[in-house]
């Protein structure tokens, strides 16, 4: 087996003119300290600090990207070990889903999860051969044995990562008891929460009653009227807000921002508690709570982030089956100029409101989400997420929206994964799609190099400790 070693230009032009800006400037970015603002990575890995159990659960199972992968090919959720909610039976061997993983991982050739893993596998775990069927107990045993070691363990990953900040996304009725532990356990670098009511503000969510039941738990009186849920929420986020959180988060089907006349709204909340709100009402109340969302940030200062445009859970058969997060959340055609207007004109002008805004829809780039960025103070634009966090789709994005809404109405790049050994890889392609980009501006003498390694800088690190107030 030949020696398998990335190459220091990946990802890079062919163009020599390109290719030599694109190194000079990577290299002036690289080594900066990492600011992951929005992700998913279980707080609880960084309180108990033990070591990750094995290569499957570290790198199959909490990554979407890659079950719904093998899932498209025709392999089965169970026998890749994916937790079943309805308690039926699942395979539990790590070693028989790590060999179907590398009997499958040519699958990844030439997607954003084979560049990722190559990262992980390559650089930070030192693998000098790329998996597959026949070597894949070898690599399990050397990751395993890696993994074993003081060496591999989570918070001494973080630092060794270089990760300054790292946000987790938590429900708003969390405790937030991972993260006071990790803030005594005197780690270096900060992990803090960031503030997610989606749970409670779609009156859609099958499961928004039990949901209501634990925001009830943990502000400590019942929640019988309108009145109660806005006040417990002002106080979640004010509890949030103590500890760490900067930021809230709303993955909301649409991004229709609507008020709504007090006397509505009360009416929606009481048939919602009576169990019976129709599609209409869970619609219309969403739209209002992203305007109250708006007005708490223009109180507390939470920088607010809106994550449309999902079809969450497309394939019945596996959400009802594995829960949601499974892979099979699918883009939807997006509109964002009359959907955003209520809210922008309310509050877009107002300097003490944040709000960033993300899609999977890529048409509204320069068409709309470009444009409104460019204008209204408040708003900024979101990096490319999800299927679109890619070596071409971030190409596509800064062709498609730097011209109208310039780089400084960016937000830098965020990593969005639950998957905490991959922070690193995702970042460094982002530093690198980022370079390239900017050294194909300096070949057309657009940018001087000068400027490029300041727009460089700012787009790695600046403009997300800005956004996210870090």
């Amino acid at each position: 087996m030949s020696e398998y070693k990335l190459h220091e230009d990946r990802f890079f032009s062919p163009d020599e003119n390109i290719r030599k800006n694109a190194r000079e400037i990577y290299a002036s970015v690289k080594n900066l300290p990492i600011i992951s603002p929005h992700g998913h990575v279980d707080p609880s890995i960084f309180s108990a600090n033990k070591p990750f159990p094995n290569p499957t659960e570290l790198f199959l199972i909490p990554d979407h990207y890659l079950f719904r992968m093998l899932y498209s090919q025709g392999i089965k959720m169970e026998s890749l070990g994916i937790p079943a909610i309805d308690g039926s039976k699942v395979e539990t061997d790590p070693r028989k889903i790590w060999q179907i993983f590398a009997d499958n991982f040519y699958l990844f050739n030439g997607t954003p999860s084979g560049a990722w893993l190559s990262y992980e596998f390559n650089i930070v775990f030192g693998i000098q051969e790329k998996l597959n069927g026949s070597n894949a107990n070898k690599i399990y045993d050397e990751l395993q044995d890696k993994i074993n070691s003081p060496e591999f363990l989570p918070r001494t990953l973080f630092e060794k990562f270089n990760i300054e900040v790292l946000s987790t996304t938590d429900p708003a009725s969390d405790n937030l008891v991972h993260h006071k532990k990790i803030k005594k356990s005197g780690m270096k670098g900060r992990v803090i929460p960031c503030f997610r009511p989606d749970a409670v503000t779609d009156l859609s969510n099958k499961k928004w009653k039990a949901n209501l039941k634990l925001l009830e738990k943990t502000a400590g009186y019942k929640i019988r009227s309108y009145k109660a849920f806005i006040k417990a929420l002002e106080e979640r986020r004010a509890y949030f807000k103590k500890n760490g959180a900067t930021s809230t988060d709303h993955g909301t089907f649409s991004p229709y921002t609507h008020e709504l006349p007090k006397k509505e709204v009360k009416e929606i909340f009481s048939r919602a508690l009576k169990n019976k709100s129709t599609a209409k009402d869970a619609k219309l109340f969403t739209a209002h709570m992203l305007m109250e969302m708006a007005r708490m940030s223009t109180d507390d200062g939470l920088v607010m982030q809106i994550h449309p445009g999902s079809y969450r859970s497309h394939n019945e058969l596996v959400s009802e089956k594995f829960g949601p997060d499974k892979g099979c959340d699918i883009p939807i055609e997006t509109e964002y100029t009359f959907n955003l207007k209520e809210l922008l004109n309310k509050f877009g002008n107002n300097q003490n409101f944040s709000v960033i805004v993300f899609t999977l829809d890529e048409s509204t780039y320069s068409r709309e989400l470009a444009p409104l960025a460019g204008h209204y103070p408040a708003m900024k634009l979101g990096p490319p997420w999800w299927f679109h966090d890619s070596i071409e789709g971030m190409n596509r994005y800064r062709r498609m929206v730097t011209e109208t809404a310039g780089f400084y109405n960016t937000v830098g790049f965020n990593d969005d994964t639950r998957a905490f050994v991959s922070i690193p890889a995702r970042h460094d392609l982002a530093r690198r799609i980022d370079s390239n980009y900017l050294g194909g501006l300096v070949a057309k003498h657009i940018l001087s190099l000068e400027e490029a390694f300041v727009i460089a800088k700012d787009l790695a690190y600046n403009l997300v400790k800005k956004a996210y107030k870090l």
